[in-house]
């Protein structure tokens, strides 16, 4: 159920459709992409109807729910079950408002409950990979590598990294003052590696690019773009993405990707849940547990491995 052939609709259906899209674009000003499929969502509930006698008029609960769960059997994923949902309500309460029904049988269908996003992250060899890439003779490169470095080791969010000032690190106890969400501070250990990053880059790279501030007013940035200023955080992600290609890290990337492997990374390793919440700067626990998912596997090779009862 797919595409829908036009000429599957009868003609009060098809004319019914276009009076209601006619009304979405008046309304709402939705885009043609957008109209289209609302089109076929509708469309699709039409010639289904017509093949149980019924039709969108005369169309009572138990049908639409048939109906949806006749989409989820054929293949259609929660998500786009709930978008067709979406495009079903608003359609029927156009009906009910216009008087063309008495009841509107969408009322109290729930939307099906979707799961939160599995954040997409990188392995640990990818990290590697991605860590190494720039090119560490000139100023830009080694800034790249002490950003990533800085990323990884404290799951910044990449607005927090590129506004990082001077004062705000501190070498002698390992330990970033971070200014994030709502001004909340939050004190962030650094690791080795991020520390003799950071060292070499303020060495050989930093002053460099801090001489093209030809206004001397950021001075204090940790992070100045080529031109001394404050780098924006759509600059430092079109960088992963320049660097993930030299990498050759073939995944799918966002700017919060190695925010992700940071988290991702501490659970497989043992983290508690709660010093994770509190490094990422999360208010909320919740929020968290989302990261939870890359624990099992590292759980059942535990079991496997120390159970006595396991079978191995």
């Amino acid at each position: 159920m797919g595409t829908v052939d036009s000429r599957q609709l009868t003609d009060a259906h098809g004319q019914l459709i276009d009076s209601w899209l006619d009304q979405q674009w008046l309304e709402k000003g939705l885009s043609e992409h957008s109209l289209s499929n609302y089109r076929r969502d509708i469309s699709q509930l039409a010639v289904w109807l017509q093949h149980q006698r019924a039709s969108l008029l005369a169309c009572e609960r138990y049908q639409l729910l048939e109906f949806l769960a006749a989409r989820h059997q054929q293949g259609l994923s929660a998500r786009s079950v709930a978008r067709q949902l979406s495009a079903v309500k608003s359609f029927y309460r156009w009906l009910k408002r216009e008087g063309r029904i008495a009841e509107d049988p969408a009322l109290l269908i729930e939307r099906p409950k979707l799961g939160r996003p599995l954040p997409k992250t990188l392995s640990e060899a990818d990290v590697e990979a991605l860590l190494a890439a720039p090119d560490l003779s000139t100023p830009l490169g080694l800034r790249d590598r002490a950003m990533l470095e800085v990323l990884y080791a404290t799951g910044l969010r990449v607005t927090e990294l590129v506004t990082l000032t001077q004062s705000q690190i501190n070498p002698r106890q390992g330990l970033i003052r971070v200014i994030g969400k709502g001004d909340k501070e939050r004190l962030v250990p650094l690791g080795e590696e991020a520390l003799h990053w950071l060292g070499r880059y303020a060495q050989e790279g930093r002053p460099q690019l801090l001489a093209a501030d030809q206004q001397g007013g950021n001075q204090e940035l940790l992070f100045p773009s080529r031109r001394g200023t404050c780098m924006t955080r759509q600059t430092f992600w079109h960088r992963i993405k320049q660097l993930a290609v030299v990498a050759g890290v073939q995944k799918k990337l966002s700017p919060h990707t190695l925010r992700h492997a940071f988290a991702t990374h501490l659970l497989n390793h043992g983290a508690d849940l709660r010093v994770v919440q509190l490094l990422l700067g999360h208010s909320d626990l919740s929020t968290t547990q989302i990261y939870t998912h890359v624990a099992q596997q590292r759980l059942q090779d535990v079991y496997q491995k120390h159970h006595p009862r396991s079978g191995t």
